[in-house]
């Protein structure tokens, strides 16, 4: 199972994001991510435990997460939870904003903190790894009209995988999409998606999220384990 997190505040307080997403960026992200094959649910802020029971994790595959103005709000023990979880195999795709969540900042141990400018300019996305299978069906770059500018330094380790490399017109460029490894979990983070902006309808953003779910999938592999053990080969020495 996939399970799409939102805050789903904007669109109940700003009228423009309200016209965009008027069911919630996460009922439409549910739309783009069921269309190939996936079963999937939603979960939102609000929710008791902000949908994200223990339960619900257990039966995540991939959580896909976009917040921006409430990350304060999220329950430091829901925030642990949902990093654990990823350390144990459950694959985690964080989306625009969500660079300054409690989740991201526990796994990735930094900041995360970035330039930024509301402008709406328009957005090069490079493709830099087209062997990657986040990449695929994907061009050499593709533009977006209007979005939110985020600029280098991005206050993250360094990327094992970087798949896309954003510019904008103001001249910056940004790391707009990577992938780490925490414990058995697989991260992938893809910068594009604010509110204001029609983003997550344009066709070559909703084929790298689908792309990045499945990739992010856990693989089936035994736990490692772990602390003291006996010698698979008896001693030579009595």
């Amino acid at each position: 199972m996939i399970t799409i997190w939102n805050e789903f505040r904007h669109e109940k307080e700003d009228d423009q994001v309200a016209r965009l997403y008027p069911n919630g960026i996460h009922n439409v992200l549910k739309d783009v991510i069921s269309e190939a094959g996936y079963t999937v649910k939603t979960a939102t802020l609000d929710e008791e435990e902000h949908g994200l029971s223990a339960q619900v994790l257990d039966e995540t595959d991939v959580l896909v997460w976009w917040g921006h103005k409430a990350h304060d709000e999220v329950d430091d023990q829901v925030a642990e939870r949902v990093a654990e979880r990823v350390r144990q195999g459950m694959g985690l795709v964080v989306l625009h904003s969500g660079h300054h969540s409690k989740v991201f900042k526990r796994l990735m141990g930094t900041s995360c903190d970035l330039k930024w400018r509301e402008a709406g300019e328009k957005e090069r996305i490079w493709t830099v790894d087209p062997t990657h299978p986040i990449a695929s069906g994907i061009p050499e770059y593709f533009e977006l009209e209007q979005e939110e500018m985020y600029g280098e330094h991005f206050d993250i380790p360094t990327p094992e995988q970087l798949i896309f490399v954003s510019w904008f017109q103001g001249g910056e460029v940004f790391r707009s999409g990577c992938t780490f490894t925490r414990g058995l979990g697989k991260i992938f983070y893809f910068r594009p998606g604010h509110e204001t902006y029609p983003t997550y309808y344009k066709t070559n953003v909703q084929r790298v999220i689908q792309n990045g779910v499945e990739w992010a999938r856990p693989i089936n592999i035994t736990q490692p384990v772990r602390g003291n053990c006996s010698p698979l080969e008896k001693s030579v020495h009595p």
